[in-house]
């Protein structure tokens, strides 16, 4: 088995290995995974974070020994915690790294970071705080940085900055937590899930005070949630309907 880091700020993941396929995540700076296949160009991977796998270019990430992979993994997670931010090379060369980067292989990278981290967990309420840094953030499928990001890589952000864990797909979100009854039930940061028409779990967002939903669609935005779904003032209609409502903290 072998082992990487990503030593670039944002690197796409993607479903089949080639520069045209679909983008079905992102990895940021400092992230670590198992190699689990690799060809002359492209390699597939497995994130040590949500142990989702897609194919990255071999020129994007560098190999690390078995042992540094143990070492970061076993580490609290430390992550930027400014919308953009900067690391500096042995050779006093800036990169520019995004929310939510890891932190924990700057030693092994040879490189120093002097911004704002985060590195545990935060109570329940800091949620929406960290949410608003990716208000207006346009969507992009498979995007997890402010400069483009979906629901789910929103979702899962929001939480990995706050010290929780969250898998990386709407649908896979949907099994964790513990269900609710009713929105009344709700409380900030807890997470409305939606379904289209064949039952299929398509969408995700966080609750807000006040039957108010901050999600991304379009943009990360805010718009209303009812027993229906979610109301899109702009729009004046529904775009989502309401399947579950999940406590996961």
């Amino acid at each position: 088995m072998q082992y990487g880091i990503c030593n670039l700020s944002i690197v796409p993941l993607r479903v089949e290995p080639s520069d045209t396929c679909e983008l079905v995540s992102q990895v940021l700076y400092g992230e670590i995974f198992k190699v689990l296949e690799q060809r002359k160009s492209w390699s597939r991977i497995r994130l040590a974070f949500d142990k989702y796998e897609g194919w990255i270019d071999n020129k994007q990430y560098l190999e690390i020994t078995e042992d540094d992979y143990k070492s970061i993994k076993n580490e609290n997670h430390i992550l930027s915690s400014d919308l953009v931010e900067y690391i500096e090379d042995e050779h006093q060369q800036l990169s520019t790294i995004p929310l939510g980067a890891s932190l924990n292989g700057l030693e092994l990278l040879k490189q120093s970071f002097d911004g704002n981290k985060t590195s545990v967990k935060q109570p329940k309420q800091n949620l929406i705080k960290t949410a608003f840094m990716y208000l207006n953030a346009p969507y992009l499928w498979g995007g997890k940085t402010p400069f483009g990001i979906d629901c789910s890589g929103f979702t899962q952000m929001v939480y990995k900055l706050n010290g929780y864990s969250l898998l990386r797909d709407a649908s896979q979100q949907a099994t964790q937590g513990i269900a609710l009854s009713f929105i009344e039930e709700s409380e900030p940061g807890d997470l409305a899930f939606f379904d289209n028409s064949e039952g299929q779990i398509i969408h995700v967002g966080i609750i807000m005070e006040n039957n108010y939903i901050i999600h991304a669609h379009g943009k990360v935005r805010i718009d209303r949630l009812d027993h229906s779904g979610i109301y899109n003032v702009d729009k004046k209609s529904h775009t989502h309907k309401l399947r579950v409502i999940k406590k996961i903290i």
